[in-house]
């Protein structure tokens, strides 16, 4: 009986799937959409004055070419190779023990009774816990950023994203954090660990993720399990 209802569940959750997805290649997000609105700049005004070789509003030769404000972009290097390793161990032990004695007699017309009373409470409490945690990451990425914000004391807020599709794979790199405008080398770019506050993402969708995942009852099993 228990199988048949897991298998009614099983059956009536995949008819809650679509075939709409089936040989379709995931789409690619709106270049700029996840930007703010001010990150947009807008365009400088151009002035042109009479019988002048130069346009004021335009680039300027001596300027630096270094981002520095809202909509210039720069380019973030990521490169990691973390490795981590923590092992842990605790013991607790806890031994108590206590014991009462009681005694007692009387006598009536000559005749006499003792009574005696002894018990005794042992407790042994133990736990012993062990814990490991091993991870190794390597990420070789490079990616450009939009300045999106200046903060009062000149730091740039910045914002990135990647997407490249392989097949039916989609592949993203999000980028977010605080740059300070001394740590933009020369030819604009900023290694990732300069940037304050960061928040790097890198995964994707499609069907090797979608593969990847497991299944919906193994998720609600692995949610609901008591043990």
């Amino acid at each position: 009986m228990k199988r048949a209802l897991l298998l009614i569940a099983g059956l009536a959750l995949a008819g809650c799937n679509t075939t709409n997805d089936l040989n379709t290649e995931p789409t690619m997000s709106r270049v700029g959409a996840a930007l703010p609105l001010n990150a947009l700049a807008p365009e400088p005004v151009m002035f042109r004055d009479p019988n002048s070789t130069y346009v004021r509003g335009g680039e300027s030769l001596f300027r630096d070419s270094r981002a520095h404000q809202v909509g210039d972009v720069l380019t973030v290097v990521i490169r990691m190779d973390d490795k981590a390793e923590l092992d842990n161990s605790s013991e607790r032990s806890r031994v108590s023990s206590a014991g009462i004695g009681a005694g007692f007699g009387f006598s009536v017309d000559g005749d006499g009774s003792d009574a005696s009373f002894d018990g005794s409470v042992n407790s042994d409490s133990r736990s012993t816990g062990k814990g490991a945690v091993e991870r190794s990451e390597e990420i070789n990425v490079t990616l450009a950023a939009v300045v999106t914000s200046v903060l009062p004391n000149g730091n740039l807020i910045i914002s990135g994203s990647q997407e490249m599709r392989v097949n039916f794979e989609m592949r993203v790199v999000n980028i977010q954090g605080i740059v300070r405008q001394r740590d933009i080398s020369g030819n604009n770019v900023v290694p990732y660990e300069k940037i304050a506050e960061a928040r790097i993402s890198y995964g994707g969708r499609g069907r090797l993720t979608e593969v990847q995942q497991p299944g919906v009852l193994h998720q609600l099993y692995d949610r609901v399990a008591p043990f």
